[in-house]
């Protein structure tokens, strides 16, 4: 690993961290609101960007922030992509899925699918395949756990009940994604 591989993804990291520290200033501008979604589409993808609080942003920030580092060999434009390719995969899904819900805030739906996405390709990697297997059976049993027992103390912390669909949408569209992208690198090699 280089210096200049180390460098791109600390970039990518701080852009991120600072374009959603920016929308967190006007959240309510860019939440997922129902009513306004198809009006103003924008909240397709910054619903997933900005938070219900600054805790909250912290904590799903330091969790995207982990992302590139545990997993070092993905390279920047796929975790690029998934922050494109997810939000409005899951927003779509809370309009078509769960009419009830009518605002949402958070990068946490966006998390649960990447390190899902990223987990799911690794498992084809030789080296890397115990541990994407342990990060897909911590994530499950993470999901199982909120569907079980609730996620009491996450939103005492953040200030706001979780929205556990989102993290369920989210390993769904990111294992979706992720057969998607090896299905299309495997027909490259062809």
């Amino acid at each position: 690993m280089t210096l200049h591989f180390f460098s791109k993804k600390i970039i990518f990291i701080a852009v991120f961290m600072s374009l959603a520290a920016c929308l967190q200033v006007f959240a309510d501008h860019f939440i997922y609101w129902r009513p306004a979604l198809l009006q103003e589409f924008w909240r397709l993808w910054t619903a997933h960007w900005v938070h219900v609080g600054w805790v909250h942003y912290l904590l799903n920030i330091l969790a995207f922030a982990c992302l590139p580092f545990i997993f070092p060999r993905v390279k920047t434009w796929h975790f690029f992509s998934l922050l494109l390719l997810l939000p409005p995969a899951i927003s779509f899904s809370f309009y078509v899925l769960f009419p009830h819900i009518e605002a949402y805030a958070g990068l946490s739906g966006v998390l649960h699918g990447a390190y899902m996405a990223v987990a799911v390709v690794h498992l084809l990697d030789a080296q890397e395949r115990r541990f994407a297997a342990l990060v897909l059976l911590l994530i499950l049993a993470k999901l199982l756990w909120e569907n079980t027992f609730g996620s009491k103390e996450t939103a005492e912390l953040i200030g706001s009940p979780v929205l556990v669909e989102a993290h369920l949408l989210g390993v769904i569209w990111g294992a979706g994604l992720a057969i998607v992208y090896l299905i299309y690198t495997y027909s490259l090699k062809k």
